[in-house]
């Protein structure tokens, strides 16, 4: 259900389809470590394969920095390759986050730069000369000490014959801490870039990362962005590339972070995110980067606020119906009245345990500790959850709502508490794609198996 690549923390990807239907995933990569330092660490572009968007099988490193002195010769992040030929020919082209150092104060030097490959499969790829081709313009955007200019995505222009590209930035009309935006810039031939005013500046957010812009079979725009300060994911439509944009609230709860959007083997939209992990698979452990998430299904109707549902996809990952204990485990649980259902268990005491009372949801850990917390928009009448190892999410009347993390208990059966009345809730068991792999993407395997 998640990946990471062996031995390693993933963070911000990027999603490929090829002509045969295999999906490639392009990923920053680095080493599990206490003090995580992106400068360091996050220094090449891992790679895995999947036929299924569930299992992947990881390919080794396909990308990494550029040679000492130049713009990407100190990290490189986030990137966003696509095919740029006419009917979908002519090869790839990949813009891509460079950093060259830090400033006096220890900020990172950012721009963007541009690598081509005759392949489709997110491999061979070659830099685009020796300097970036998009930099941050100093008349709208931060420069130097709390900059921003990285996560660049690109798109056809649906006013021209041209290309939009949308990064990462920092307003300099407004203050460090809600200068958060999303910058604009336009070329005719991907090489030759000019800046202009933020296209999306909410005048609220830290930092408005990984922005990600989707067509919509209206001819609309569908734009995702990460925010800093809640580490969960916002989403707003517009009718034009160039607004009026609406800001429709959190799509991804907290927990969920760097979405792209893709098609799924049977051509719906789906919604992969990232996950974090705690240093040392603790509970007491700092959050760490991360894992790769299963898909979420993409529902952006016609005049209705975007939503993350479950994915059918899962699906063919369960086994049958049962009230027995499983370790990694899907159930159903009908809303009435306040509810509490207790998934894991320390001693006699619960470990882990989803609750609702209709409109508030919550999980708490060991003794009654509280991980994660929402107030749903509207009042629910069914939940949904998922675990799998450490990771847990809740669905409420099918609509991810909630997610967190807990290393503490052993797996019984579920129960669910109601009215005074306790009664075992059936599951069904998630079988993993590969359960013996001992790496970073390995789940952690509980209490029980320690």
């Amino acid at each position: 259900m998640r990946y990471a690549p062996p031995g390693l923390c993933l963070n911000d990807f990027a999603l490929l389809r090829d002509g045969d239907g295999t999906y490639a995933v392009l990923h920053l990569q680095g080493p599990w470590t206490a003090e995580f330092d992106h400068l360091r660490m996050e220094t090449s572009y891992g790679r895995a394969t999947s036929t299924d968007l569930v299992h992947w099988q990881p390919q080794g490193t396909a990308f990494g920095n550029g040679l000492p002195g130049r713009f990407d010769g100190q990290a490189v992040w986030t990137m966003h390759p696509f095919q740029h030929g006419d009917g979908g020919g002519g090869g790839m082209a990949m813009f891509y986050t460079g950093v060259s150092g830090l400033t006096p104060d220890g900020w990172p030097l950012q721009s963007v730069g541009l690598a081509y490959s005759d392949r489709t499969d997110g491999t061979g790829w070659r830099r685009h000369g020796t300097g970036p081709v998009v930099e941050a313009d100093p008349r709208w955007y931060r420069t130097g000490e709390r900059m921003g200019w990285r996560d660049p995505f690109v798109v056809r222009d649906d006013e021209s014959d041209g290309w939009v590209m949308v990064i990462c930035a920092s307003d300099a009309s407004l203050p460090v801490e809600v200068s958060g935006c999303v910058a604009l810039a336009t070329s005719d031939d991907l090489e030759h870039w000019t800046v202009h005013p933020p296209l999306v500046s909410p005048g609220d957010v830290d930092e408005l990362e990984c922005p990600v812009l989707e067509r919509l079979d209206d001819g609309g725009w569908l734009l995702l962005g990460s925010i800093g300060q809640t580490r969960g994911f916002e989403a707003w439509t517009a009718p034009r590339l160039r607004g009026p944009w609406t800001r429709h609230g959190m799509l991804g709860p907290t927990g969920s972070y760097a979405p792209r959007v893709i098609r799924d083997p049977a051509g719906s939209r789906v919604v992969l995110h990232t996950t974090p992990r705690r240093v040392g698979l603790t509970d007491a452990g700092e959050r760490c980067r991360g894992m790769l998430a299963q898909p979420k299904s993409l529902v952006v109707g016609t005049g209705s606020v975007p939503r993350l549902e479950w994915w059918a996809g899962v699906d063919a990952w369960l086994g049958e119906v049962t009230e027995g204990v499983v370790p990694h485990a899907v159930g159903d649980v009908v809303l009435s009245g306040r509810v509490e259902v207790v998934l894991r268990a320390c001693g006699e005491q619960p470990a882990l345990v989803v609750g609702c009372d209709g409109k508030e949801l919550w999980v708490t850990g060991p003794d009654g500790v509280r991980l994660g917390e929402t107030v749903l928009a509207e009042p629910a009448t069914t939940l949904r959850v998922l675990t799998v190892g450490e990771y847990v999410e809740v669905y409420a009347d099918g609509v991810f709502a909630l997610t967190t993390l807990c290393y503490s208990g052993r797996a019984v059966p579920w129960t669910v508490v109601t009215g005074g009345e306790v009664r075992t809730v059936p599951v069904r068991a998630v079988r993993l794609p590969d359960p013996g792999r001992d790496d970073a993407s390995a789940v952690w395997p509980g209490v029980s198996a320690s």
